[in-house]
């Protein structure tokens, strides 16, 4: 499975967001490029920079690599609609990222981590292939032997129920099901899915 390895909150602080997750994330104390200079006022963006940006946010936000975003991209074209927010729902129904959303973790990489680990089932079977795309009606729980996890109990408890209106949760039972794909404002990413789509039009 692709990973990142390098520097975990690097572009959190490059575009002053929290794209992680974490509320312990450095860019909410430092919102501002990492470096001696990285304070300074920032030089105006050309277009094509901003592109950029907005796919590396993308790939940030969701733990994916380059050749799996194309691979999401072409699979976005193939259907009718706009290629943007197909893209965005593709990204969404990934079984690490409905996990999360879910609240059975509290980041995005450790949901991954419960998922590898195979703690999490979809439908009864267990699945441990992060990038597995979740369809709508499946029922993702969590797996008998791991529903006292502390992870899970506690990221449970913070986030006291508080799940996207295309889920249903049942904390109790550790599992929840996808009801419908959600629309492009019910995906909360701070990407401009437009420039992402642009960008690989080039």
């Amino acid at each position: 499975m692709a990973r990142n390895t390098g520097p975990k909150h690097r572009m959190c602080r490059r575009v002053g967001q929290p794209l992680c997750g974490s509320p312990k994330c450095p860019a909410l104390k430092r919102p501002y490029p990492p470096g001696q200079h990285g304070n300074r006022v920032r030089r105006r963006m050309t277009e094509y920079g901003r592109q950029i940006l907005e796919k590396q946010k993308l790939k940030a936000i969701y733990g994916v690599k380059e050749r799996q975003l194309r691979r999401y991209l072409d699979e976005a074209r193939k259907t009718r609609g706009r290629t943007g927010e197909r893209l965005l729902q593709l990204l969404e129904s990934r079984l690490d990222n409905i996990v999360y959303r879910l609240g059975f973790a509290p980041t995005l990489p450790a949901a991954r981590q419960l998922v590898s680990h195979g703690h999490i089932a979809v439908n009864g079977q267990k699945v441990d292939i992060p990038s597995y795309l979740v369809q709508v009606g499946d029922v993702v729980s969590v797996r008998e032997k791991s529903r006292n996890l502390d992870l899970v109990v506690q990221s449970l408890a913070s986030r006291a129920g508080a799940v996207p209106e295309y889920l249903r949760l049942d904390a109790e039972a550790r599992e929840g099901e996808l009801l419908r794909l959600p629309a492009k404002e019910e995906i909360p990413v701070p990407v401009d899915d437009n420039l992402v789509v642009e960008f690989y039009a080039r």
